[in-house]
């Protein structure tokens, strides 16, 4: 009987290690195409992410922009100013709360990022059109288990800290 190394990866496909790895090495692969894509339009990763979220959600205030494209709010503010000097986005005192600044798209913005969002969702199709509608419900429901376990993990603390079971 072979012994096997409790260090060495199970490569059964029903192991969580194993699952892992393949989803980092479809995500990473998917994303190298994809972002391939965005690099043509001259905006980069942080500007498409911000006009996206304003393209399909709507004028957001700043502070829920960077959570929602996983910017911390240094980073927003300069991102933000940086779409307004280029006319891509305008930024308003709330009418309900003046230390709220809303975000919204200037009709330059939309001109430029409506167009780059269909091309890219038509590549995101691209890269999923292998998987059937039903693959697809189960991979969404399935991440977003994996994710909602995740969080409740890390609200727990920090996992170097968290004795094993």
């Amino acid at each position: 009987m072979r012994r096997q190394n409790s260090l060495v990866m199970d490569k059964d496909p029903r192991d969580p290690v194993h699952c892992w790895l393949v989803l980092g090495k479809a995500f990473h692969a998917a994303a190298k195409y994809l972002y391939a894509g965005l690099e043509e339009t001259g905006i980069d990763d942080t500007d498409f992410r911000i006009l996206e979220a304003l393209l399909n959600k709507g004028p957001l205030p700043v502070n829920t922009i960077g959570p929602k494209v996983h910017l911390t709010p240094g980073s927003i503010s300069t991102a933000v100013d940086r779409l307004v000097e280029r006319g891509l986005v305008s930024r308003v005192e709330s009418l309900v709360d003046r230390r709220v600044r809303v975000v919204s798209l200037t009709a330059k913005g939309k001109e430029l990022i409506a167009p780059i969002f269909r091309k890219h969702a038509a590549e995101i199709k691209n890269v999923f059109a292998d998987a059937s509608l039903k693959d697809l419900r189960s991979l969404e429901a399935t991440l977003k288990k994996i994710g909602r376990r995740a969080e409740s993990l890390s609200s727990r603390g920090d996992p170097s800290t968290l004795r094993r079971r």
